[in-house]
Parts: C-alpha cells; sequence; structure tokens
C-alpha cells in the first residue's frame, strides 16, 4: 500500500507536469517529443472535452485539458505532499462532507455556464476548481495513508 501511495503520488505529478509540457512538445522537431506529447492530448481526450476556447494556451497552443481540469489537476497534485505529510485519517460521512463543500464553487460556475446566464473566463474556471481538486487529493492520500498506518500497527 505504501508504494502504492506514492505512485499516486508521482502519478499526479507527472500529469500535470505533462500537460504543460505538450504544448511545447507537439511541435517539436524530434519525432519522439511530438509522439509523447500527442499521447498526452490523447488521454487528455479521455478526461476532457479539449474545448481550446476553454483552455489555457502555452506557445501558442491549447493544454491538452480544459481550464476547469488544470484547476483541478494542479490542485490536486499541490495537496499531495501536504496531504502525505499532515493528513489524518477522515470518518467517510466528514470526507464526503468536505468533498461536498469543495465542489461548491465548481458546481456553481458549471451551473450558470450550462444555463447560459454567463460564460465564466477560463481563469474563474480553474479558481472555482482549486478546492474541489484539493479536498479529493487530500481524501485520496489521507485514506491510502491511513490504511498504510493501519497496517503498521
Amino acid at each position: 500500500m505504501r508504494v502504492l501511495l506514492r505512485l499516486v503520488a508521482i502519478g499526479i505529478l507527472i500529469w500535470v507536469a505533462a500537460i504543460v509540457w505538450a504544448p511545447y512538445a507537439v511541435a517539436s522537431s524530434r519525432p519522439a517529443n511530438a509522439i509523447a506529447a500527442a499521447l498526452v492530448y490523447d488521454a487528455g481526450h479521455m478526461v476532457c472535452h479539449q474545448r481550446p476556447e476553454r483552455s489555457f494556451a502555452l506557445d501558442g497552443r491549447p493544454l491538452p485539458v480544459c481550464a476547469r481540469c488544470t484547476g483541478l489537476y494542479v490542485s490536486a497534485a499541490a495537496a499531495v505532499p501536504f496531504a502525505l505529510l499532515l493528513a489524518l485519517p477522515l470518518p467517510s460521512r466528514r470526507a464526503r462532507w468536505l468533498l461536498g463543500v469543495a465542489a461548491l464553487p465548481t458546481a456553481i460556475t458549471w451551473s450558470i455556464e450550462f444555463a447560459g446566464l454567463a460564460h465564466p473566463s477560463n481563469l474563474v474556471r480553474a479558481v472555482a476548481a482549486l478546492p474541489l481538486g484539493f479536498m479529493a487529493a487530500w481524501v485520496v492520500v489521507a485514506t491510502m495513508r491511513a490504511g498504510v498506518q493501519g497496517r503498521m500497527h
């Protein structure tokens, strides 16, 4: 379980790095970079709509995921080190409540968009997703960490 916890943490960090790296690498003169970047964009397509107008751009190219997903992943990556060091086991009821509260900004911005009342900027979409990404990673890591500690006792 300890190895799995480390792999999850490393995986999140690699995914965020790949999201930022891919727009630069997709047009690379090195075929290996271009192929790897294309794979990142394909993976992004599995989890995100990838609408360019709803995505941040680097080097004139949209990221492999939209602004909202970028906010989720970046905040999840930020949460991991803190959760590894500080997270205490959360009772499932409290974890669900915290995730629900953390999801409110994303739910509100998405609902406003879906209803056609407004079109939040990419920055607003990303910032609204930060609490949910952070809390989701925190809950996952805290739960896994509790499993590791439980097996040690």
